[in-house]
């Protein structure tokens, strides 16, 4: 367990017992989503009265693979854990479970995935879901979901040391490392990203947390009434206690987006559950602050090396309409390998190019959005060798409300990587092409006309329109059915009242 130094427990009393104590102390909440918001609330409020009896009840963990990275940001993995044991490994108990809908099967998966990244300056942050059955390369195992890293990881380690005579105790408390570090190593690989600090919350803290503060209110466009989730509820605004609001946020299936219609949800319900908290003024009931401590302590991990009062001091002037809530871009929603897996497929270069992005509170995907494909002319030319390659491109472009221009081979200087070419490589519709052909680098053609953007095609082209646009299925998984994702809207922190998802 980790102790909060004498020097930060003095200076976090100092810096919240005051008269602003109950305003911008509390403006940087709104930045976490998830629990991950609430956990901050809950260290934040709870500091005056005892800081180091919330700390010591925080499960603190090292040895992740954290940090390194100078990329201009903190990034920060939020982890919602399907478990059935508590944060310190303790078996939920038969009512707990039952309340879950948690069967007795071994097995821990992760079904909310969110990377925020927290530029340097403090003035902005981006909450970045990632789909939890995306279908990723997983370090050890293979091709996978990425919501299975932890738990496949966890017990593939776990039966091994228990097959080296390890006590079961030890071999669960050292699987369940494994399985941490790696899914930070598959979002790290996914996203090109470095996590600096890491937050896991089970099940069990999601529901606890709800019912301290009162339950949510929440709003549906259409009823719903889906017996896998549980979720049973009528079209509007309503408010949800704790086992409502797990349904409420778990169902996919019925959807239109499903997985993704499902983030969503995920994003509305808890920024409105940060914005409940502090409109209650929670934090300054006793009674309450001390359920909120008690769900915490049994249900939250975290890195040792976080200094989250630290943290929350650096963002102060942090406020929530600057908190964004986004999810990678998706090619496939509705995939499926040579075995019959459903998955969600995605392009790792476009994953990292739109990361990377986000960085400055701004994305070039979104600049790329603006763009109206039905305005841009492109041509498309050959370097890869592959007969047809330019036109199957064009084509594929095409479908997505591009103009087609000249389709030829390329008779220019040799090129080993597939680029887009444009008079500046800041031009909006370049990107555009760029973004929709997975991702690909902007270079500058001072021969072209400002108006012109071209494509050329190298032999490592696999987005649309290629037979190795599958390449992230090894197994073999086919564009030609590819399911067209339209983006959903970043959704806003600050906002006030619900917003109606499906």
């Amino acid at each position: 367990m980790q102790k909060l130094p004498q020097r930060s427990r003095t200076s976090v009393r100092s810096r919240l017992s005051g008269a602003d104590a109950g305003s911008g102390a509390f403006g940087p909440l709104r930045v976490f989503i998830a629990i991950g918001a609430v956990l901050v609330l809950v260290l934040t409020g709870f500091a005056w009265h005892s800081v180091d009896a919330l700390i010591s009840n925080i499960e603190r963990i090292g040895n992740l693979g954290l940090g390194g990275g100078r990329d201009g940001a903190v990034d920060i993995l939020l982890v919602g854990v399907d478990s059935r044991t508590d944060a310190h490994g303790n078996a939920l108990s038969d009512e707990e479970r039952a309340m879950l809908h948690a069967g007795n099967e071994v097995g821990t998966n992760t079904d909310t995935i969110v990377l925020m990244r927290v530029p340097n300056d403090g003035r902005s942050a981006t909450a970045i879901s990632i789909p939890r059955d995306s279908y990723i390369d997983i370090p050890g195992l293979g091709m996978g979901k990425i919501n299975s890293a932890y738990g496949a990881t966890k017990e593939t380690q776990r039966l091994k040391l228990i097959n080296q005579g390890v006590s079961a105790a030890d071999a669960e408390k050292q699987s369940t490392q494994a399985g941490r570090q790696a899914l930070i190593k598959s979002v790290a690989n996914l996203t090109g990203i470095t996590v600096d600090h890491y937050a896991e919350v089970s099940l069990l803290g999601f529901v606890l947390l709800t019912d301290t503060v009162g339950g949510v209110e929440v709003c549906l466009n259409n009823p719903v009434d889906e017996w896998m989730s549980g979720a049973d509820f009528p079209a509007g605004r309503q408010r949800l206690d704790g086992p409502q609001a797990l349904g409420f946020v778990r169902q996919r299936h019925d959807l239109p987006r499903g997985d993704l219609d499902r983030i969503v949800r995920q994003q509305v319900f808890m920024a409105q559950l940060v914005g409940q908290v502090l409109n209650a003024k929670t934090l300054a009931n006793p009674g309450k602050l001390k359920q909120l401590s008690d769900a915490v302590g049994r249900t939250v991990v975290l890195d040792d090396n976080w200094d989250v009062l630290a943290f929350l001091q650096q963002l102060q002037d942090l406020s929530g309409g600057q908190v964004k809530f986004e999810t990678v871009p998706v090619t496939d929603l509705n995939s499926m390998t040579s075995s019959g897996e459903s998955v969600v497929r995605v392009d790792p270069t476009a994953v990292k190019t739109y990361v990377a992005a986000l960085v400055d509170g701004k994305s070039e995907q979104s600049a790329a959005a603006t763009v109206d494909p039905d305005t841009v002319s492109v041509s498309v030319f050959n370097a890869s060798g592959v007969g047809g390659l330019a036109g199957q491109v064009a084509q594929a472009l095409a479908a997505k409300g591009f103009h087609e221009g000249l389709v030829s081979n390329y008779t220019g200087p040799s090129v080993t990587s597939s680029r887009v070419l444009a008079a500046n490589t800041s031009d909006p519709k370049a990107k555009a092409v760029a973004k929709a052909l997975g991702g690909l680098t902007v270079v500058a053609d001072p021969s072209l006309s400002p108006d012109s953007i071209s494509v050329v095609l190298a032999s490592d082209y696999s987005g649309p329109g290629s037979a190795a646009s599958s390449m992230f299925d090894i197994s073999g998984t086919s564009t030609a059915t590819a399911t067209p994702v339209p983006p959903a809207p970043p959704i806003d922190a600050g906002q006030t009242g619900p917003k109606c998802v499906n």
